[in-house]
């Protein structure tokens, strides 16, 4: 399964730290295996629930919210310098993982993604949080997972999560 989470994120090779690398991939293994998913239904969960016929997958949506923090630290660093401290390794893998915990929100009926018995409880950013300090993941990574929705609009966040945040948003506010 490892080998196929790393496919189907090449985003994971700007991951310059190899030990944070793995656990990306690990947190990943285990929302996989705990929601009961398989790696290529990560290409037919819709990235949200919160919008009737959004045609954008799941696996779409991390992989390009990604891309674009990618892109916007290389303009804010290109553009300020060392003026804005942005730390790639923690964006990176803050991005791949923010929404990891829909995989455990999300359940499957009848053919259809619905919101899970997990979900009503937890909503995704509460999960991940929980996947990622279960593999030993920064708390700088986790601050990007627990802060990047609505949960974290009442507290402080920082470079990496204020990147996700607007990136994220901005997805999901141009396709639902």
């Amino acid at each position: 399964m490892r080998d196929e989470i790393k496919s189907l994120l090449p985003e994971l090779a700007e991951i310059a730290d190899g030990s944070l690398r793995d656990k990306v991939v690990d947190v990943w293994e285990d929302a996989l295996k705990a929601g009961g998913w398989k790696p290529n239904d990560l290409m037919r969960i819709p990235f949200t629930l919160l919008a009737d016929h959004v045609d954008i997958m799941f696996l779409e949506h991390v992989r390009t919210v990604c891309k674009m923090c990618i892109a916007m630290e290389k303009v804010l660093k290109e553009s300020y310098g060392k003026r804005v401290c942005i730390n790639h390794d923690h964006l990176v893998a803050g991005a791949l993982l923010a929404d990891v915990g829909k995989l455990l929100e999300y359940d499957e009926r009848e053919g259809r993604i619905v919101k899970g018995r997990a979900g009503e409880f937890l909503r995704h950013p509460f999960s991940g949080v929980g996947l990622c300090f279960k593999h030993g993941l920064p708390n700088e990574v986790m601050h990007v997972v627990a802060t990047h929705s609505k949960e974290g609009d009442h507290g402080k966040r920082f470079s990496e999560s204020i990147i996700f945040h607007h990136a994220d948003f901005t997805d999901f506010e141009l396709v639902k």
